[in-house]
């Protein structure tokens, strides 16, 4: 089944992503491909290193006659997300990715496929064995850890790289040329309750919402997705004030940078409200999916009996939790003036779990504007320091203007124009590409992102086109043959 994608053309950028999925590589866990790229550029006979914060920098050298073009940097993330079905037994630190070829597109078997980014490190590995490209010179850029902390863009030392220009090839739109992004800021709220006993005469249910789509909380924000934590707290927030519910346990969600699909709680209704309770949760749950229906058409919410815990949140704290939950942002807070239809400010409510005495809440705020991600920040800290929680923001990171007098703007737009016989389009994403952390270590990079286009990463409905592999592999192959001179 994985193998039918060996079949694909190009066949050199397809063999190097068959052996990107053998590879277990999610965020933070990356000593297995990390070690697999540098023994690849070592086994190629060219310059491989391994900085201190685990980045792979591999160079190659110019092919006879391009010695005089501006040197490039090929620049890709080695980390993928974990993402899988609830119905899916899969370990993303020992398993490897199943891919399956339907139709047009390759997916992956209730998993995230990892297209993003493998497509963009298998295309740098393709040109640096390639024996009958033309090129310039080319160091080949694999970042460690992006989709968690952007560790290897931050941690990238000024002068270690000697190119002109940055290729990042972590967009996943053929025929989009971008730009610039947005930057991003993570939000960390605690709740500190106590374990009241349970006393009386109560049922145990385990509340499920389930069947959501998820996905990317940058490029699919817009989507208007459902968002499992906001529904769960819909359903405690009612069944708290009408039935007495009271919570023993809450898991929702699982990524910062993931839309979260699922959410998990334990709880109890006293005996004599449940069936009440259970009627209005039917109730509820057709409201919310009627809601919803054009967006998350296979949504599920139950209640299925469970045992009674001995303790549960303390009622005092369980309201401030709920009440701030409530109030949180979630979703598009503003669209852009100067680009249309991007999104220049966002939040997502990824996280939301108890363990040991904490109730914990994560987000990750996003704008393409520094003051207007402060500014959200700021909102969202009052919510929660209102609800009396304990907050934390970290991780902030640079956003990348455009710059559309770019000279590899200009000499890519002609060379797409040329060979696909249309002018590529030019945007900005709402998304946390590096190019803004690695233009600060080099400002001097011009630089460029673009990619195949690839559907809902993030989720485990990613899928890669296959036609726009190889027209994204053509366009770099030309853009590599046409990079001006010094």
């Amino acid at each position: 089944m994985s193998k039918d994608i060996l079949q694909l053309n190009p066949k050199a950028l397809w063999k190097n992503f068959y052996s990107l999925t053998q590879i277990p590589r999610p965020s933070k866990k990356e000593d297995q491909i990390r070690e697999f790229i540098y023994n690849f550029g070592k086994n190629l006979g060219l310059e491989t290193i391994v900085d201190e914060v685990g980045n792979v920098i591999i160079r190659k050298p110019a092919t006879p006659g391009m010695e005089n073009r501006k040197g490039v940097i090929l620049q890709g993330h080695l980390d993928m997300v974990p993402q899988k079905n609830s119905d899916k037994v899969h370990d993303f630190e020992k398993d490897p990715i199943e891919t399956i070829c339907e139709g047009d597109w390759v997916r992956a078997n209730g998993t995230t496929l990892g297209a993003d980014n493998g497509m963009g490190v298998a295309a740098a590995m393709a040109v640096l064995e390639s024996t009958d490209m033309q090129h310039g010179p080319v160091e080949a850029l694999f970042t460690s850890d992006e989709e968690t902390g952007m560790t290897g863009a931050t941690g990238l030392k000024p002068g270690i790289l000697k190119g002109d220009i940055l290729v990042n090839m972590d967009s996943e739109d053929e025929g989009e040329l971008y730009i610039g992004c947005a930057g991003g800021t993570n939000g960390n709220m605690t709740f500190s309750y106590k374990e009241q006993p349970v006393s009386g005469d109560f049922k145990g249910f385990k509340i499920n919402v389930t069947g959501l789509k998820g996905g990317h909380s940058g490029v699919d924000i817009h989507l208007g997705r459902g968002n499992a934590n906001k529904i769960m707290n819909r359903v405690l927030y009612h069944g708290h004030l009408k039935h007495g519910l009271l919570l023993a346990s809450i898991d929702g969600g699982s990524l910062r940078n993931a839309i979260p699909r699922e959410s998990f709680a334990h709880v109890i209704i006293p005996a004599a409200n449940m069936q009440c309770f259970l009627d209005c949760l039917v109730k509820m749950t057709n409201k919310i999916k009627n809601e919803l229906s054009a967006v998350e058409p296979t949504l599920k919410i139950e209640a299925v009996s469970a045992e009674v815990p001995d303790t549960v949140i303390d009622q005092v704290t369980l309201l401030k939790f709920m009440n701030a939950i409530y109030a949180c942002p979630n979703g598009v807070m503003r669209m852009s003036n100067e680009m249309s239809g991007l999104v220049e400010t966002s939040n997502n409510l990824a996280i939301v779990k108890s363990e040991k005495g904490s109730i914990n809440i994560k987000n990750l705020l996003r704008s393409s504007v520094d003051s207007a991600k402060d500014d959200l920040e700021i909102m969202i800290k009052c919510i929660f320091d209102l609800a009396g929680a304990e907050s934390v923001f970290d991780g902030s990171y640079p956003g990348w203007k455009p710059n559309p007098d770019s000279p590899i703007l200009k000499t890519m737009q002609d060379i797409y124009n040329s060979k696909f016989g249309k002018i590529p389009e030019i945007k900005a994403i709402h998304a946390g590409l590096e190019c803004g952390i690695l233009g600060g270590a080099y400002p001097n990079w011009d630089m460029i992102s673009f990619g195949p286009t690839i559907r809902f990463p993030h989720s485990p409905d990613e899928k890669v086109n296959i036609a726009t592999v190889q027209k994204f592999w053509d366009f770099l192959v030309e853009t590599l043959k046409h990079i001006p001179v010094k």
